[in-house]
């Protein structure tokens, strides 16, 4: 074989081994589901175990790669991958309270327990959430609105959507999923203004995750400041010049429709 004809089937080797660039994935299955089974961001989990369009959904995930989207569509994969097997994960474990009591050992969490679990399978393999989060979307896509999407479910959390995310709508859902977060969840997040005090969920200071955000308690404020008007609120945000910047309580109670019915009584 001449050089010039190696080269040319080493090439086409390398062309071949690579997956074929899809458009799309298909998550209509999923978004209807949420349209169905989530209100106000709590979940009918119950509801989800008995619907077979939820199983159909997860094997559709594990049979693709989705290497081969563009990477606004790779990102709402991943988004909506990480939030259905979260439901997954506590519906194999039929918990009804909280995450944080899936895979306890010795009545502590130990190394992230629930989120190590390799539950979710995509394109043939296995991964945990937290490998989902911490090596594949916070490090590839460098999108801190994820952490407004990425939903473990609990009360503390943002709210679930009701809806799938997909490429074509990501800008305009990662920026709703902010405002809702942001501006329409008080116990999570405000601004008063009056007393220069910032008020924040503690989703910006888990593990590293102020870094996404710029680093700095003052690159929050500015982050944050996005969703908000010309007033004393956004100065405040944008100047740093608060006098307290604390974080709200964390709720880990489960996001259940059931669990939210309880609290509603009370």
């Amino acid at each position: 074989m001449s050089i010039r004809t190696a080269a040319v089937v080493t090439a086409f080797a390398l062309v071949a081994a690579r997956p074929a660039m899809a458009q799309s994935f298909d998550h209509s299955g999923f978004d209807a589901l949420l349209h169905a089974h989530v209100v106000n961001g709590m979940v009918d989990y119950d509801a989800f175990g008995r619907a077979p369009e939820f199983e159909t959904y997860l094997r559709s995930l594990a049979q693709f790669d989705p290497r081969t989207l563009a990477r606004e569509e790779q990102l709402a994969f991943w988004i909506n991958a990480y939030n259905a097997y979260t439901i997954k994960l506590i519906l194999k474990h039929e918990e009804k309270n909280s995450i944080r009591n899936i895979n306890k050992t010795g009545g502590f969490i130990k190394g992230y327990g629930p989120w190590t679990e390799k539950l979710a399978v995509v394109g043939d393999s296995a991964y945990g959430l937290d490998f989902i989060e911490q090596k594949i979307v916070r490090p590839e896509f460098k999108e801190p609105r994820i952490h407004f999407a990425l939903v473990c479910a609990a009360m503390g959390c943002p709210p679930l959507r009701s809806e799938a995310y997909t490429g074509a709508r990501l800008e305009e859902q990662l920026t709703d999923q902010g405002r809702v977060f942001l501006r329409e969840s008080p116990l999570k997040n405000r601004i008063d203004a009056a007393r220069k005090t910032v008020f924040v969920s503690q989703v910006f200071k888990f593990r590293d995750y102020e870094k996404d955000f710029g680093g700095s308690k003052q690159a929050v404020g500015r982050f944050i400041a996005r969703w908000y008007v010309e007033g004393p609120e956004k100065t405040l945000l944008e100047g740093g010049a608060w006098s307290k910047f604390e974080y709200t309580d964390y709720d880990w109670s489960l996001n259940s429709q059931a669990n939210a019915r309880k609290m509603a009584t009370n």
